[in-house]
């Protein structure tokens, strides 16, 4: 087929363009930890270093009300939870503006020394919205206009609300949405997505909620859901919440963390000196231990694994740990306490105390910089207790973080 000169020297524009484009085109996050609920990103072309001062504003919302909810990105749409005229509420803002969509009424509000206000991160899936409450009401929305579809709470399950509150992002997988409400009746739960029946609840895991949230997994070519208590690891079989396997895991005063897996192998951590531990799971579901050691002391900012080593906050530092054999490679003490998350080669490092956020190249050669900023403003209705405990989010170039009432947006975009 012959073309015209300008159609062939359009086509050969358009080729040329078309890697920069891909290499810009950003991701949505439609739930905790990103869409595989790794807290890494797979987006590219973002800052590898940033200016003086930190990269630039976008936009900054100041009526979110209390809590630590993170955000939900999709189709340009930013969804979190925060409070108001005595509810928690489903706020939704433009992600690119950060103008106030709707907002849907949730239920009462959590009322709790270190903060008041819900823990958990909404989950997108389609046109709805799930959301969880700190007392534990799980609400289902429609992601156009807010519309409640239903609802159910955490004590209709035999649930017991933990002692900070219900702070577990829910999962949606295929038809079932799940949730851990804890107790006698099934510690795990799965719903309908779309009437909020029950489809089961593990009758062989009984264990009272703690504070992490259930990870969806294939292992050894069988799909399950791993989930962990105060003292146990779990694999749940998805069709109905049977028990799989199951290791001890002793945690101590809150379990906080969500579970990594890869392949047939799954590590999890927790802080107030709990450590980390490794299990591999073989044939017939058996259970082995790779290690278990007191190197990655995680409370609750979360680690990342990226190739083959485990990145977060260790209680006495920033270590990385070898994925693989536990061991430390290296200790960063002189930037405090807080989360992470990560995105083309690069940690994102917020310090709870002072909200100061810093660049980090993921590697095992040590803690290489490459920019920091604070947060400023700050909230002012903060409890004393608390701190900015709100995960970074990394999303179509933008970097998103909250400190209670505010919620800034950064552009990350390489030029």
């Amino acid at each position: 087929m012959n073309f015209p000169l300008r159609s062939l020297a359009l086509l050969t524009a358009l080729a040329a363009l078309t890697p920069f484009a891909a290499a810009a085109t950003g991701l949505d996050w439609p739930q905790w930890r990103g869409p595989d609920r790794t807290d890494v990103s797979k987006e590219t072309g973002l800052l590898k270093a940033w200016p003086e001062g930190g990269p630039k504003r976008v936009w900054l919302f100041e009526n979110a009300g209390h809590g630590y909810s993170g955000p939900a990105i999709v189709g340009g749409k930013f969804f979190t939870i925060g409070t108001r005229d005595g509810n928690e509420i489903l706020l939704v803002l433009d992600a690119a503006t950060g103008k106030e969509l709707w907002t849907a009424k949730l239920g009462g509000i959590l009322e709790n020394g270190w903060g008041d206000g819900a823990r958990g991160t909404p989950c997108v899936d389609g046109d709805r919205v799930y959301a969880l409450t700190g007392p534990g009401n799980l609400v289902c929305v429609s992601a156009a206009d807010g519309k409640i579809l239903w609802q159910v709470t955490m004590k209709s399950l035999g649930g017991k609300i933990p002692s900070w509150g219900y702070t577990e992002s829910v999962l949606v997988d295929g038809p079932r949405v799940l949730c851990t409400p804890g107790g006698a009746k099934g510690a795990v739960a799965a719903l309908d997505k779309l009437t909020g029946k029950v489809l089961w609840q593990s009758k062989g895991f009984t264990d009272p909620a703690h504070y992490s949230s259930v990870v969806p997994a294939q292992i050894n070519g069988v799909a399950q859901y791993v989930q962990r208590s105060a003292t146990s690891v779990v694999g749940l079989g998805v069709s109905d919440g049977k028990l799989l396997w199951e290791t001890s895991f002793a945690g101590r005063t809150a379990v906080i963390p969500t579970p990594i897996v890869r392949e047939n192998e799954i590590y999890v951590t927790a802080g107030y000196g709990a450590g980390s531990k490794l299990v591999r799971i073989g044939a017939g579901n058996a259970v082995t231990e790779v290690y278990e050691n007191k190197v990655m002391k995680n409370h609750h900012g979360g680690v990342v694994l990226i190739g083959d080593y485990v990145y977060g906050h260790a209680d006495t530092g920033w270590v990385c740990q070898d994925f693989k054999t536990g061991e430390q490679v290296w200790i960063y003490k002189d930037f405090k306490k807080g989360a992470i998350s990560a995105a083309d080669g690069m940690l994102y490092c917020l310090e709870e105390n002072t909200g100061t956020v810093v660049l980090v190249e993921a590697s095992p050669k040590g803690w290489k910089e490459s920019g920091r900023f604070k947060l400023t403003p700050q909230t002012k209705i903060r409890s004393n207790s608390g701190k900015i405990w709100t995960h970074p989010v990394i999303s179509h170039g933008k970097l998103y973080l909250r400190d209670q009432d505010l919620i800034y947006c950064f552009d990350i975009k390489a030029s």
